[in-house]
């Protein structure tokens, strides 16, 4: 299995996993090639930066809002320190981030896309992202099962996808048990 993304800004980057660890390699364009210039791509355990689409609050089940009123509570809540929010509607853009600094990225499944089964396509949005991430040291849940586990019934299904930082999902993901187990 492999997967990856390319960023194309300033400078044109490949991010890549082949199942053993994620390397970043940048594009020289004096010379036409990439070269590896990001090796051994790590995602911090913890972080104190979250992502996730705002407008979208009102629709989030129970779990992703308590975890998301956390954030926002900062050092004055019950997490006990001041988190930053970033949201840049990419996830590619998204993912890069994680891979450079930590972080979480959520795109929950909402009251709006619920029926659906959640936002991302799982084949190709959800799972190459979560490879990524987990060959990171990340973590990559849907909020209740892990992303790579999910079997896909259909090319296009959708799937919430919850990934980043490995403290941060696990917590989203055990809100979502506590929730689920007091229906």
């Amino acid at each position: 299995m492999a997967a990856g993304y390319a960023l194309y800004g300033s400078s044109t980057m490949l991010v890549l996993t082949t199942g053993n660890g994620v390397n970043g390699f940048t594009l020289d364009r004096d010379v036409g090639m990439f070269f590896l210039t990001h090796p051994g791509m790590r995602i911090p355990a913890e972080t104190d930066e979250y992502a996730v689409n705002g407008s979208r609050a009102r629709h989030w089940e129970p779990p992703v809002r308590r975890y998301v009123e956390e954030c926002q509570a900062g050092k004055d809540g019950p997490r006990g320190r001041d988190f930053n929010t970033r949201w840049v509607g990419s996830m590619v853009a998204e993912v890069h981030r994680l891979m450079a600094r930590g972080g979480i990225f959520l795109y929950p499944a909402d009251a709006g896309n619920m029926k659906k089964g959640g936002k991302l396509r799982l084949m190709y949005e959800a799972n190459p992202m979560a490879l990524l991430v987990e060959q990171a040291g990340g973590v990559a849940s849907t909020g209740r099962q892990r992303i790579l586990d999910v079997q896909p019934r259909e090319l296009h299904q959708r799937v919430p996808v919850i990934l980043g930082s490995k403290a941060e999902v696990e917590r989203v993901v055990a809100y979502h048990a506590e929730y689920d187990s007091g229906r």
